[in-house]
């Protein structure tokens, strides 16, 4: 299968990217950034693009399955309105984009708690865009829910890094809803969306990942 993969330079993306590559039922990968990712492989075509200004009638948009793991924070976007373009104005866009060039297969990275009645502007930003791509109708929609994230991330969010210390110590005694999701294992429930899509659509949450 040729997938399209956004956030491809992030935590997750850059998981599923890996798992992607070594991953024989994936014949090509199409990962945009807005700078070159290090990987180098006959199989991965890396349009490097600011995602404001998308060539949207693209060959390479023309795919059989998209994941998305963009996603920022409000300190990472400045405000709110950058925030919301970022993780619901330009996955939403990826998506329609994907859609219109025939894909019927679509799995995003979101929240545990997306909402889009959520009185939480971050909860409900992550619930709007589930809402908007539910309306797309594709055959397989995969909405992947982790709660706090483990894996070294580039950028150091000493918020979540006091959080993962206390969780993952008290790991092995929490509900597994409370744990830690592994980079790698939120990844592979993304990965496996795309490759073996089942109609309809999944939720998969943070005890499915722990």
């Amino acid at each position: 299968m040729r997938v399209l993969l956004a956030g491809a330079s992030g935590l997750v993306g850059a998981q599923v990217l890996r798992q992607l590559l070594d991953d024989p039922r994936c014949s090509s990968v199409v990962a945009p950034t807005r700078r070159p990712l290090a990987q180098v492989d006959p199989r991965l075509l890396n349009p490097v693009r600011d995602f404001s200004e998308l060539p949207l009638e693209a060959d390479w948009w023309q795919v059989d399955a998209a994941i998305c793991a963009l996603g920022s924070t409000m300190k990472q976007a400045g405000s709110r309105e950058v925030f919301r373009q970022i993780d619901h104005g330009y996955p939403l866009l990826i998506a329609q984009t994907v859609k219109r060039h025939g894909c019927k297969v679509f799995a995003l990275n979101s929240a545990v708690g997306a909402n889009p009645r959520s009185p939480v502007f971050y909860n409900r930003i992550k619930g709007e865009l589930e809402y908007n791509l539910r309306a797309l109708g594709f055959d397989a929609l995969t909405l992947v829910r982790p709660g706090l994230i483990g894996g070294e991330r580039a950028e150091r969010r000493p918020g979540e890094h006091i959080a993962g210390r206390v969780l993952g110590v008290l790991g092995p005694v929490l509900p597994r809803a409370w744990r830690i999701n592994p980079a790698d294992r939120i990844a592979r429930a993304l990965v496996e969306a795309a490759l073996a899509p089942q109609p309809g659509e999944r939720v998969i949450g943070p005890a499915q990942l722990a």
